[in-house]
């Protein structure tokens, strides 16, 4: 069926004004992403969400609440937004509009808990006082929180299924790389202390693939900058549209990483809570 029929039935008391409204102003979401086109086609396993008209108001189009309550916010990132305030950029970041967002409520700022990169798309939690950021980084320092991702890559990995693990390093040109820990390191390489090297485990499952690209379902043990995209590009098969780590091509127009899920223990009511974004159109359209 059409969009504006799907929206007619989740909003029977709505008219057909009041729902072309809702596309217009970016409040309706397809899989995630924000679309505006009365007549787009939508098949039962689409997901189709209207955002709160307040938090449309107060919240960019590249932003996306899923989940608010005392003590948390869920929200999905497009690609192409920091998480976080950088020496350069410091007003267009998911931090600052939600710390804009409660601002205009009366509410204090958010807490970080952590972090997407830029380019990457997905599920984000940020706390909303000193107690749940505590919690919530425990569990990530403990390694109990669900995360998983969908990657693209160049080529198909040898094995279907599978598991990378190293120790993880960040040079001076703040590329990480794989390194052996038991290493005396070289006081004149372009790295720190290789003591500094931390653990890393990613585990992934190939879920579709063609002639040149494969889709996977990334599953990460722990948690360490740029972890998927350093792996993958050491493996031979970097993440497509990133050049950082060695891709050289880039058929999405963006980086092929999307945290398509995020699950954690609720820091008051000890629910056991999980959040999906659902696979951007333009992965999915890559292997049609």
């Amino acid at each position: 069926m059409q969009l504006l029929d799907k929206l007619a039935g989740l909003f029977p008391d709505s008219s057909r004004t009041t729902l072309r409204h809702m596309l217009q102003h970016g409040r309706v979401r397809v899989n995630g992403e924000v679309e505006k086109d009365a007549k787009r086609s939508v098949v039962p396993e689409d997901v189709v969400d209207v955002t709160d008209k307040k938090a449309a108001r107060l919240l960019p189009l590249e932003l996306t609440l899923l989940h608010e309550d005392r003590d948390v916010l869920v929200v999905l990132k497009a690609n192409g937004l920091l998480t976080v305030a950088t020496e350069r950029e410091k007003d267009t970041t998911a931090q600052a509009y939600l710390n804009h967002y409660l601002g205009a409520r009366g509410e204090d700022r958010v807490h970080v808990v952590h972090r997407l990169d830029r380019e990457t798309s997905g599920v984000l939690v940020f706390a909303k006082n000193f107690h749940a950021r505590e919690a919530l980084k425990e569990q990530f320092a403990e390694h109990t929180v669900d995360r998983m991702y969908v990657a693209i890559i160049e080529g198909t990995l040898p094995q279907a299924r599978g598991s990378f693990r190293s120790h993880l390093l960040e040079r001076r040109d703040l590329r990480m790389v794989s390194v052996k820990p038991t290493v005396k390191a070289n006081v004149k390489s372009n790295a720190k202390s290789q003591k500094d090297a931390k653990h890393a485990i990613t585990h992934y499952r190939t879920i579709e693939k063609n002639a040149k690209y494969s889709m996977l379902e990334v599953t990460l043990e722990t948690g360490r900058k740029n972890q998927i995209r350093v792996h993958l590009a050491e493996a031979g098969h970097p993440i497509v549209g990133d050049q950082f780590y060695g891709s050289t091509v880039n058929p999405l127009g963006r980086l092929g990483l999307h945290a398509k899920l995020l699950g954690f223990t609720h820091p008051t009511s000890g629910e056991r809570l999980s959040f999906t974004a659902p696979i951007p159109r333009v992965f999915k359209h890559l292997f049609a």
